[in-house]
């Protein structure tokens, strides 16, 4: 990983720091509920909207005392003390300048998957800097979709509601007359601008392949993670993007210097509906009937590539379940540690804010009957993706797995409590 140290926001001795104003993650929060959708928001089923907002500026709190004059408190070899949470938390963020969004998008009796990016508008933005002037009406788009990459540059309109260049790319499988006229006024309006495509091919696969019926004829042969592997709203596996924008007569490029931007959809959430394995045992342990089991994360059958899901990477400034370093090297633990379990209730309209562990694993399940929204990112420029925060809803019976050093926090948008079942290793 490439460590991207942000600037540190200094803290004074015995000063209590104020999280009740300007806090990131209503900030953050803001950015969700400003996100517009091509067609009528009842085509797209809310809790399957997953968001991705690349970060340019990230600021964490300072060390507290005695730790305030640390040199560089934002630096991970300088962290070894556990007691201090203050320095782990973010203080402010800027966002870069493209923004993603993928989902289901439901029209008359097909459902299916959407990816929506847009890019900035306005003279802050790379591509504008770049140009020296303001950008046109429209702008171009790159993109490559886990294997598939469209064979020409899209033409992204601008969206007045927004301020940003926007597209949404549908996996209809049908002609663009056909869609038309399945969809609301606002998606045909979105359409006949160029804001809507389809493209099936750039995103194959079919939303009925991952229902329970279906799974249940299949997993008993094969893991979830081999069904429809190039889906882009899989359940077990990332989707990895890459990105690169142009102005409309293609003559200037943010592009990375044609590297493209790499941003990945890979929070690691699994529950009743999003699973590894799934088998049945007659006489459960020498008891009564049928047990059907469920596997969410395990180290039994790793997928193909790479080591068991609940193991970790461990770099050399990294203290592994032994409270042990190796200053040497990035080792590999194949095994998750727990130190703690507890229950918690989160209060109407709260948040846990946005924060990060250097070394430990955490795990967040809800387990009443409202959903919460689970936040998970990066401090760090990874190898597959840009900084980015990562925005999903986290339903009952649903759980969340972290890896040492995500940033990460859980909001509770509904006005009653929401109770948690959270797990790791202490930090």
């Amino acid at each position: 990983m490439e460590i991207l140290h942000g600037e540190v926001f200094p803290v004074k001795p015995v000063v209590p720091q104020d999280y009740d104003h300007d806090n990131p993650i209503v900030k953050l929060m803001a950015l969700v509920e400003g996100v517009q959708l091509a067609a009528g928001r009842e085509q797209y089923p809310s809790c399957e909207l997953q968001y991705l907002f690349p970060i340019r500026e990230l600021m964490l709190y300072g060390p507290q005392f005695p730790d305030s004059n640390v040199q560089d408190p934002n630096d991970p070899k300088q962290q070894d003390n556990k007691g201090d949470f203050q320095k782990q938390n973010v203080k402010s963020f800027t966002t870069a300048d493209t923004q993603v969004v993928r989902g289901l998008a439901s029209v008359g009796a097909w459902t299916g998957p959407f990816l929506r990016l847009s890019y900035r508008a306005g003279p802050d933005s790379v591509l504008a800097g770049k140009s020296g002037s303001w950008l046109d009406r429209s702008i171009q788009l790159w993109v490559r979709v886990g294997k598939n990459a469209v064979s020409a540059p899209l033409m992204v309109p601008y969206d007045p509601e927004t301020a940003r260049y926007a597209i949404e790319i549908w996996g209809w499988p049908g002609s663009p007359a056909d869609l038309r006229a399945a969809l609301d006024p606002r998606g045909q309006a979105a359409l006949d601008r160029g804001a809507l495509v389809a493209d099936s091919a750039l995103l194959p696969g079919r939303a009925e392949d991952f229902t329970r019926e279906a799974l249940d004829e299949t997993l008993t042969k094969r893991p979830t993670h081999e069904v429809s592997p190039d889906y882009p709203l899989h359940p077990t596996r990332p989707l990895h993007l890459e990105v690169a924008w142009s102005t409309a007569d293609g003559s200037v490029w943010d592009s990375l210097d044609g590297a493209n931007y790499k941003l990945e959809f890979s929070m690691i959430l699994r529950g009743w509906e999003r699973f590894a394995y799934v088998g049945t045992s007659p006489n459960p342990h020498g008891g009564i009937s049928f047990l059907e089991y469920r596997n969410l994360l395990s180290n039994y059958k790793p997928p193909p590539g790479g080591g068991g899901e609940l193991g970790r990477e461990i770099p050399p400034w990294s203290f592994d379940a032994f409270i042990k370093k190796d200053p040497t090297r990035t080792r590999r633990e194949e095994f998750m540690a727990v130190d703690y379990m507890d229950l918690h209730i989160l209060r109407p309209n709260a948040a846990i804010g946005l924060h990060r562990h250097r070394d430990n694993q955490e795990a967040f399940m809800v387990i009443g009957n409202r959903a919460g929204i689970m936040v998970i990112g990066d401090w760090a420029k990874m190898p597959n993706r840009e900084r980015c925060f990562e925005v999903r809803t986290l339903q009952p019976g649903h759980l969340a797995l972290l890896k040492g050093g995500n940033l990460h926090g859980l909001v509770n948008p509904t006005d009653e409590d929401l109770f948690l079942f959270m797990f790791g290793g202490y930090d």
